[in-house]
């Protein structure tokens, strides 16, 4: 863990670690279909050895011990540090579910891939393999069904990205990154970004419908600057000198604060429409010059847990577009079937793993056609109203296959989410 003696701190050889790992595993993996089951066992054995490491990374924690008199008295003693206790199993959880979401599609016929190069993308996913689909498009069964598949990975993505965003805020900013931005906000964002961000009537949707996102560089661009101006507005206001700021003379604290908001509520926006992007400047260079092996390993293992989710969402919005493209659907029409209905707002990893509790389990397609028939049987009888009380409850129930939940407590009590600590 010493960085092989490259000058690598052993934060960042780990982070790699984790990273190399999950591209050698997944990297090929580029079809809706189960993981081979050597893939599997590999990822897991290895990526646990990794994670080990946590099991060790401890805090002193005030702990009552009674002594052979009878006497209780307060000690200190050791455990795993609080953040590694909580998002170290959730992750494994979510690992566990997208490696599930991935076996669901182990018996389906209705779709499949084009073999050889005679039918190549002409796309900017050139490189994956052509989906095909029936003349006349999937079953109403199947495309329900993918749709379901598509918001139980989307709940897991968004898990990810909330923790690993999490981790990446309680990360230290370094030094050499402060010393790289300029002195002022207005400069990093330049004039027109500037003045629609401090407009009175500023509309963060609007502000991003009216910017050339058409490209990732483009996307990761503007990234760049917003995060630059937030660093820079935050550390004018941590600095309380406003009266001796010949900027500060001319906007107030609220204002700038007003704007530092702005700015956040846009970079959060971003991350929700691109969850593909790249790493930001302020990603790498704090990822780069983290010396906290439990941070590295949270945000690693969530950041390519985070990839892994949207690279299955992709290609099941691959199958639902060549299945809409079957069915000569307009390209609004499309964009509505797959179109996610929440409005945008700030993701918090707690709320997000507590959405996954509740939700049901992973289904196959015919888990899945049982529950749906079952269930417009339910809803024709209540729209004729005659509907029982318990057919009444069952309909607001969820399909539970597993009824099992989890939670923080019951994973670290039972111990079976804990890194393995054969290794040592």
């Amino acid at each position: 863990m010493s960085g092989t003696g490259k000058g690598v701190s052993s934060a960042l050889a780990l982070s790699n670690a984790v990273t190399n790992l999950a591209a050698s595993v997944f990297g090929e993996h580029r079809k809706l279909e189960p993981m081979a089951p050597d893939t599997k066992e590999r990822w897991k054995r290895e990526v646990g050895w990794l994670l080990s490491v946590t099991d060790h990374i401890v805090e002193f924690v005030p702990t009552r011990q009674t002594a052979e008199n009878g006497t209780t008295m307060e000690i200190m003693s050791t455990a795993q540090r609080r953040d590694l206790q909580m998002n170290i199993p959730a992750l494994r959880k979510l690992d566990a579910m997208l490696i599930g979401y991935m076996d669901n599609f182990v018996d389906q016929s209705e779709f499949w891939y084009e073999k050889g190069g005679d039918n190549k993308r002409d796309d900017d996913k050139w490189w994956m393999p052509t989906v095909k689909v029936p003349a006349e498009g999937l079953s109403e069964v199947t495309r329900k069904w993918l749709q379901y598949q598509k918001e139980c990975v989307n709940q897991v993505l968004k898990a990810a990205m909330a923790i690993n965003a999490q981790v990446l805020v309680e990360m230290e900013i370094p030094e050499v990154y402060i010393e790289s931005l300029p002195k002022k906000g207005k400069t990093s964002l330049g004039d027109a970004i500037y003045r629609s961000i401090t407009d009175e009537e500023f509309d963060p949707l609007e502000f991003l419908e009216g910017m050339d996102l058409s490209t990732e560089h483009k996307v990761l661009d503007l990234k760049n600057r917003i995060e630059a101006s937030t660093i820079i507005w935050k550390r004018k206001m941590q600095t309380k000198q406003e009266a001796k700021s010949s900027w500060g003379s001319i906007i107030s604290f609220e204002k700038r604060e007003q704007f530092e908001e702005r700015a956040e509520t846009i970079l959060h926006l971003l991350k929700l429409q691109f969850p593909g992007t790249p790493q930001s400047q302020l990603d790498i260079s704090k990822i780069q010059y983290n010396r906290d092996v439990g941070y590295a390993l949270l945000e690693s293992y969530s950041r390519v847990l985070e990839s892994l989710a949207y690279s299955v969402m992709s290609r099941i919005e691959d199958v639902l577009g060549a299945d809409a493209a079957a069915q000569n659907l307009t390209a609004t029409e499309a964009a509505r079937r797959v179109m996610e209905g929440d409005a945008p707002r700030k993701l918090d990893a707690k709320e997000e793993l507590e959405k996954l509790n509740e939700a049901p389990a992973s289904m196959t397609l015919y888990d899945f056609m049982g529950w749906h028939f079952d269930q417009d049987e339910l809803m024709r009888k209540k729209e004729e109203g005659t509907l029982d009380e318990a057919g009444e409850a069952k309909l607001k129930k969820a399909p539970s296959l597993a009824p099992k939940k989890f939670s923080y407590v019951e994973s670290l009590s039972a111990g079976g989410m804990r890194s393995p600590s054969a290794r040592h």
